[in-house]
């Protein structure tokens, strides 16, 4: 018989536990627990017996499901839900590890430019996979103005070349999806979690943007912020969008999770260099491209180092955080990626 035990956080709601007895890839017996709340008190038996004898290979939505038939009616969730149930039962039935788990190392990086810092974020990523290094929180420093697009997006769709070669903007493709950043040094946050792959088992993509999201959500909460999580990718407040993910599974077994947020946006500047138009604006609810992403600095009256050093410090006091370094190793091989792949014209205009 196998013990098994998974834990998923309801973003923005309570902690869901599964621990499970397994035999011959069943579950045997089941036992969810919380900080949830549950009316009525049988409620929870009912859960569990829904989970006796399910298969390992089960889905969540068919958990779920499962779950939300032998609940019936007149049963008050709150603070999680039968697919947080189900996220709790995947996770032990595929052996997630938790934040706590790991030894996280914080690297707050010195300015490099916009090619290399592509390239690091895939060098980075790859040693976590092979374990050369544990999981790493990483803050981005820029050495000059860039605009970052999406690995799908069209060069020639979202970026006016001759706004950026007027604004001494560099143009680089990353290796995940999304949109297009703008950044400034200084005007903006970047930073970027190597995790391995076994802290996200269980959840779906959309799911793992919000559970990685989720520390920073309180680190900005911390700040006085009300910030949120808005599916897909996107972290926003009353006052605007703070703050756009973007992630990228490896097959060697780790994740990217990157972040940019604003802290002081020349939005004139960023509608000069990035396409967007009215349409795009209005889809977002807002009517000018100032509007379009509201910068840390009004909502916080911080200095950008200072924001910084509140987010790490949160991180810390939820996970543990030593300080950490890459080595003249690593740059090496990312400056060979650079030469190779993400300094060429060819991967620039992979879709043009």
């Amino acid at each position: 018989m196998l013990n098994m035990h998974g834990e998923y956080k309801v973003p923005g709601g309570k902690l869901v536990v599964a621990d499970l007895d397994v035999v011959d890839e069943h579950v045997r017996n089941a036992q969810i627990s919380g900080d949830f709340f549950l009316e009525p008190d049988d409620a929870l038996e009912r859960i569990n017996g829904a989970l006796a004898g399910l298969q390992v290979a089960t889905s969540a939505a068919q958990i779920a499901a499962r779950v939300r038939g032998a609940l019936g009616d007149g049963v008050e969730m709150l603070g999680f839900s039968p697919e947080a149930v189900a996220v709790a039962v995947r996770r032990a039935l595929t052996g997630a590890t938790g934040w706590r788990d790991h030894e996280w190392q914080f690297v707050h990086d010195v300015p490099r430019d916009p090619a290399l810092q592509m390239a690091l974020d895939e060098v980075l990523t790859e040693q976590v996979g092979s374990g050369e290094r544990p999981p790493t929180l990483r803050v981005w420093e820029w050495a000059s103005n860039a605009v970052i697009i999406g690995s799908f997006q069209s060069l020639r769709n979202e970026v006016d070349l001759d706004g950026a070669a007027r604004h001494d903007v560099t143009v680089v493709r990353r290796i995940s999806g999304g949109g297009a950043m703008f950044v400034e040094p200084g005007n903006t946050i970047t930073y970027s979690l190597y995790v391995p792959e076994s802290l996200v088992s269980g959840l779906s993509f959309v799911e793992s943007y919000a559970f990685l999201d989720d520390w920073v959500i309180g680190a900005l909460n911390d700040l006085g912020i009300a910030a949120t999580y808005q599916p897909i990718n996107d972290i926003t407040s009353p006052a605007g969008k703070i703050a756009g993910a973007a992630q990228k599974r490896f097959a060697g077994g780790a994740v990217l999770h990157h972040v940019t947020m604003a802290y002081d946006m020349d939005a004139g500047k960023m509608v000069e260099v990035l396409r967007i138009g009215r349409e795009k604006l209005s889809d977002k609810g807002t009517k000018s491209a100032n509007k379009r992403v509201d910068p840390l600095r009004s909502q916080t009256g911080l200095d950008r180092a200072d924001v910084i050093e509140r987010m790490a410090g949160t991180f810390r006091n939820r996970y543990g955080l030593s300080t950490g370094t890459i080595s003249p190793e690593t740059v090496a091989l990312a400056e060979e990626r650079v030469a190779a792949k993400f300094g060429t014209e060819e991967w620039l205009t992979r879709v043009p």
